[in-house]
Parts: structure tokens; sequence; C-alpha cells
């Protein structure tokens, strides 16, 4: 079991930033990827990024390249997403995810645990 704790939501302004953490616990050894998802109201919950928890491997979803940056303290077992230039679209439910039996997890449903979530909320 692995077990994510997330912290750092809030309500900003259009252009500034924020910062994400999730703390993982548990059997951390077992995972694979880190993930960061958001749903907003009425939407399909996507993914925003992640990162590889054995290497320096990352992804973006085109819509935040080159305004967020996911990054991962190994000592620590937590993860960070730090959202910059942020805009109205931003807004929504950030959920920090773990995958432990895709290698390259893409998509939903190959994360495995999740963090309660924290809401995100841009004003124009």
């Amino acid at each position: 079991q692995v077990q994510l704790t997330e912290s750092g939501g809030g309500l900003v302004q259009a252009g500034e930033s924020l910062r994400l953490s999730c703390a993982a616990s548990g059997r951390t050894a077992s995972i694979y990827r880190g993930g960061w998802f958001r749903q907003a109201p009425g939407k399909e919950r996507e993914l925003v990024a992640a990162i590889s928890w054995r290497s320096t491997f990352t992804l973006y979803d085109d819509s935040v390249k080159g305004r967020f940056t996911v990054s991962r303290d190994s000592a620590r077992n937590t993860m960070y997403l730090q959202l910059n230039s942020m805009k109205p679209d931003d807004t929504a439910v950030y959920y920090c995810a773990a995958a432990t039996r895709v290698l390259r997890a893409s998509k939903r449903s190959d994360y495995d645990y999740w963090g309660q979530g924290t809401q995100v909320t841009v004003s124009s």
C-alpha cells in the first residue's frame, strides 16, 4: 500500500504561481511513476504531468508545457508540481497519483493510488 498526502492548493490570480506537494509513504519502493492529474467541473480527470520514480523521465500535457514543472525529492519521497503563469483554465481539483503496476504509466487507469485532491482556483 502507498499513501499519498497532498498540500499547496489555493486561490491565485492569473499570471501567478503555486506549488503543489505530494508526500508518499508506505511501500514507496514499489512506485514506478508519479503523476499529477486535474479535474475541472463537468470534465474528465486528465493527466497534467508525470515523473519517473526511478529516473529523470518526465512528461507533460501540451496545455501546461513551459508553464508547469514536475519534480521529485527522493530523500523525502515527495513529488512537486510547480504551476507558473497560471490561467483561469487551470482551475480544477488537482490529484497526485502513484503507479505501481505499469512502468510507463500514461493514463488514469495505470495509476493505483491517489491523493485526496487539492483545489486550485485561478481568477481572471
